[in-house]
């Protein structure tokens, strides 16, 4: 006997449980190395030296470099390798994506007064993808101990949540999916699927029970994300003098993220008892705007010396997100105690649920550097950051986002990134390289790695025309987990990312 249940609704839930991790957050409160091939190539490190439309997201001072009118637009191909090892198995994924990733022009308006000591003042539009978010990530092999129960098990069991949740709400027919919050939905989709049942020495108190035999369990999942996150500066500098220069941005934020995850499950377990195998898959597609803003001066200390110093405030986001999760079983004995062995069901439950909007505000940044210029021979340059991303917060600080942001502060740290580049021209050829080192932003650097990076590119100056071009590379190593609680295992995985840029600047 086999039975299908197909439901698939599309919900505006009118509660605030909402199920973001601190990996989610991260999503929006790392830095990523974007924008102009120059930029690239010298692996960001413009803070005090401008001149260039990437510049201005270091130190907004650097519009006021410029000595002229111009327009930018940048190709890039973005490309990432993931490999992960889970329990010995290795699976190596790869994901290429092309995007117009940055568009800018900026005016310059020269006073004519030669006798002030403001000598100008500009006016800059700059968009750049300041996030890819195309990925994917393949792992599979056998757990030897845990099965994806326990993580059905965790929300319906009272350990997390010093609370019950009753048996005969779960199984009453009047209960709805899309009235629960989070923690029932997922006790309800367990017992529904028969993954979990009332324990049957135990049921008056409301427990839980894995209805999975014990042995070794091979399991898959399979995560794809599609999206990005991009920004819209509104930049105004100003020249004092020949020595200093200051700058305002005015940023304007947007994200649009989805990300499927599939896991399957399948135990050696030869009883014919209990459940055999499952497949579960999550749907979550996220999207919002924010806000943040940007100050910074320099300073050039002699002819040939520069120094920048800027600051990037917190990001003000307001995030929606929109979830489906459908769960499908078969196994032995689903309410067929007459004929064990050849009873079998299939429940398939697929929501659609749009919840309420919340914000998430992402940490400030502050950011130093160096530049040393050798006349029109070359240059080289240094940017120090930091950013604590401990002080990464959702909202409304209820009883949902209070944990998440009390874990946020236990695991998150402050981190910092040094970035260096190098300039070396030769007629009209410029040559280019550079170094960046990112910190973890977790205190525990086995969940999330230090990253490393080079970069390296090229220009030719045409005259009222440039073409640079840009390779960059960076790698990190983290330990994933298919789940947030209950189930935590997952892969260890290396991740490589390579860039490849092309910028075309006009002379306007």
């Amino acid at each position: 006997m086999k039975k299908y249940i197909s439901i698939l609704l599309i919900l505006v839930v009118n509660y605030s449980i909402h199920s973001q991790t601190i990996s989610d957050a991260l999503l929006y409160a790392n830095d990523n190395l974007s924008g102009t091939a120059r930029f690239r190539s010298m692996s960001g490190a413009f803070g005090a030296l401008g001149g260039d439309f990437s510049s201005i997201n270091v130190n907004p001072a650097g519009s006021a470099v410029f000595l002229n009118n111009q327009a930018s637009f940048t190709l890039t191909n973005f490309n990432i390798r993931n490999k992960s090892n889970y329990f010995g198995t290795e699976v190596a994924t790869e994901n290429n994506a092309f995007d117009i990733n940055q568009a800018g022009g900026i005016l310059v308006f020269d006073n004519q007064n030669n006798s002030s000591d403001w000598k100008k003042i500009v006016f800059a539009v700059n968009y750049e993808n300041t996030s890819n978010l195309d990925n994917a990530l393949d792992t599979f092999g056998t757990n030897p101990t845990n099965s994806i129960a326990n993580y059905f098990l965790s929300y319906a069991n009272p350990g997390l949540y010093n609370t019950t949740i009753p048996i005969s709400t779960l199984t009453d027919p009047n209960t709805h999916y899309e009235d629960l919050d989070i923690r029932n939905q997922q006790a309800y989709l367990g017992l529904l699927g028969y993954v979990i049942k009332a324990d049957p020495n135990n049921s008056s108190n409301n427990t839980y029970v894995s209805n999975v035999p014990g042995g070794h369990y091979y399991q898959e999942n399979f995560t794809d994300s599609r999206g990005l996150n991009g920004k819209v500066s509104i930049n105004f500098a100003t020249q004092y003098k020949d020595r200093f220069y200051f700058g305002l941005n005015l940023n304007s934020h947007f994200t649009d993220y989805t990300k499927t995850t599939t896991f399957y499950e399948e135990n050696d377990n030869s009883t014919n008892t209990g459940l055999k195998n499952l497949y579960f898959e999550n749907y979550q597609n996220t999207y919002g705007n924010g806000f943040s803003f940007q100050f910074g001066a320099i300073a050039k200390v002699t002819a040939k010396l520069r120094t920048g110093l800027s600051y990037e405030s917190p990001t003000w986001y307001r995030l929606t997100d929109e979830k489906q999760q459908l769960l499908q079983s078969t196994g032995y004995n689903y309410g067929n105690p007459v004929n064990p062995n050849s009873s079998s069901q299939i429940v398939d439950s697929n929501y659609l649920l749009i919840y309420p909007e919340y914000k998430l505000q992402t940490p400030s940044k502050w950011t130093g550097s160096l530049a040393y210029v050798f006349g029109k021979q070359g240059l080289i340059s240094l940017d120090y950051s930091m950013k604590n991303y401990s002080k990464t917060r959702f909202a409304p600080n209820d009883s949902f986002f209070r944990p998440l942001n009390a874990n946020i502060d236990s695991q998150l740290n402050t981190a910092s990134e040094f970035r260096i580049g190098g300039e070396f021209r030769v007629k009209q050829w410029s040559l280019r390289g550079g170094y960046r080192y990112e910190e973890s932003p977790y205190k525990d650097k086995k969940v999330v790695g230090d990253l490393a990076g080079f970069s390296t590119g090229f220009g030719y100056n045409f005259g009222t025309t440039r073409l640079d071009m840009a390779y960059a590379y960076s790698q990190r190593k983290s330990q994933q987990s298919f789940f947030s609680q209950g189930f935590t295992d997952g892969p260890e995985v290396t991740t490589k990312n390579n860039t490849i840029s092309l910028t075309l600047v006009f002379e306007l």
